[in-house]
């Protein structure tokens, strides 16, 4: 009999769910398999391989707030006395999304073979460097707990502040973008039917009509090539930015030198990197290991070379605010004043807090002052657009009684 693959869940003689891959016969064979290791198999499904061609190489991402959710479920379970293990498990059977459970099973797996909680995550992409080294000082340190739960309030902080600029972004992309759409359906279809009843009228028509006809018919001849001309050059140009890296740095400057996304940039990455520098320096980190661990958290090229140098710069025995003052005002002079005042006072881990705490409350204040100004912005914009495309279409007909 040829074998297939078939995959399996099941309790084991603890109660616990397990699950597998196992090459056999038959889902009979796998079930007594699973039996004489004390497994009661609850489901046997057979898998097929599809060819190379067909298989669509999607992997199941795990969200920031899936982690955020997990590490602050995780939190509240240690910090109740419940151990690591069982806190798992219970994790595990209230999970409903399967990458997660899977994820979560692995783990617990991998704990119970003897390797660390910090081990075990490095194994999966979601958790990041920063994450599993924080979960490892807090192994070290017996306060896995505490340590959670800061990373919990991190990631909370974190996502809140990423989701208040992508919010602002939704709304004038989502408007502009089903303008666009209408615009298009009517050059495509309505202003042909008006092209008819305009040639019937033997007349000169006005010139803005001559210009949204002669618009029409390019879009329709032209259109699909035009569309796929663009999203090939936004391809190109996206690939040529992932492999030339002063490409990146220079695009990464100028948006740093826009009048609104340049204050905004910046207050945002110095809101991420002085939230991220103070949870690792809470946290019993050494400053020179936080900032080698900071370098990449704000995804900004400039930070980053900023960071690199900063963190040379107290290897040699600098302070940290004199190395931030001389990053070419990538900082701002508020940052630089608060970490005087918190190496002076030792209290380095809180300032770098509260100036996080300040930046993210000015990246709301610009988010909410930009979302402010674009409605104005946006209704006159399609009222140009609409308003325009209406009165080419009509001014014929306004016309009419002239020509007859």
């Amino acid at each position: 009999m040829a074998e297939h693959r078939y995959a399996w869940r099941g309790v084991d003689r603890d109660g616990k769910i397990v699950a597998g891959e196992m090459n056999t016969g038959s889902p009979e064979a796998v079930r007594d398999q699973l039996k004489q290791q004390r497994i009661r198999a609850t489901r046997v499904q057979r898998q097929y391989d599809l060819p190379a061609w067909l298989k669509l190489q999607i992997k199941p991402k795990i969200s920031t707030r899936d982690i955020t959710q997990i590490t602050r479920q995780l939190a509240t379970l240690l910090h109740a006395g419940v151990p690591l293990l069982q806190a798992l498990h219970l994790l595990e059977r209230g999970e409903n999304k399967a990458t997660l459970r899977s994820m979560l099973l692995d783990v617990h797996g991998q704990i119970e073979g003897g390797v660390s909680l910090s081990q075990a995550l490095q194994q999966h992409t979601a958790f990041d460097a920063l994450y599993c080294n924080l979960v490892a000082v807090g192994e070290l340190a017996g306060m896995l707990d505490t340590m959670l739960e800061r990373l919990a309030s991190h990631l909370e902080k974190s996502e809140a502040l990423r989701m208040s600029i992508r919010t602002a972004l939704v709304y004038p992309t989502a408007v502009m973008g089903i303008a666009v759409s209408v615009t298009a359906l009517i050059l495509l279809f309505v202003v042909p039917a008006f092209q008819n009843i305009f040639a019937s009228f033997g007349a000169e028509l006005p010139w803005l009509t001559r210009w949204v006809i002669a618009l029409s018919e390019a879009i329709e001849q032209y259109g699909l090539l035009l569309l796929s001309l663009c999203f090939a050059s936004m391809w190109w140009l996206r690939r040529q930015l992932d492999k030339h890296w002063h490409w990146r740095h220079s695009v990464h400057g100028w948006l740093l030198r826009f009048p609104i996304a340049g204050p905004l940039t910046r207050h945002a990455c110095t809101a991420r990197w002085t939230r991220t520098l103070a949870t690792l320096f809470s946290a019993g980190v050494p400053l020179t290991d936080a900032l080698e661990a900071v370098q990449g958290v704000t995804g900004h090229l400039w930070f980053q070379a900023a960071t690199k140098d900063i963190r040379q710069q107290l290897i040699q025995g600098r302070a940290l605010s004199q190395a931030l003052d001389s990053a070419d005002g990538l900082f701002p002079s508020m940052v630089v004043q608060m970490c005087a005042i918190g190496e002076e006072s030792g209290a380095l881990d809180r300032m770098l807090e509260k100036t996080a705490e300040h930046y993210e409350r000015e990246v709301d204040s610009t988010v909410a002052q930009l979302s402010t100004l674009l409605e104005p912005f946006i209704m006159v914009v399609l009222g140009v657009l609409i308003g325009g495309l209406v009165m080419a279409l009509y001014l014929p007909i306004f016309q009419l009684g002239q020509v007859v």
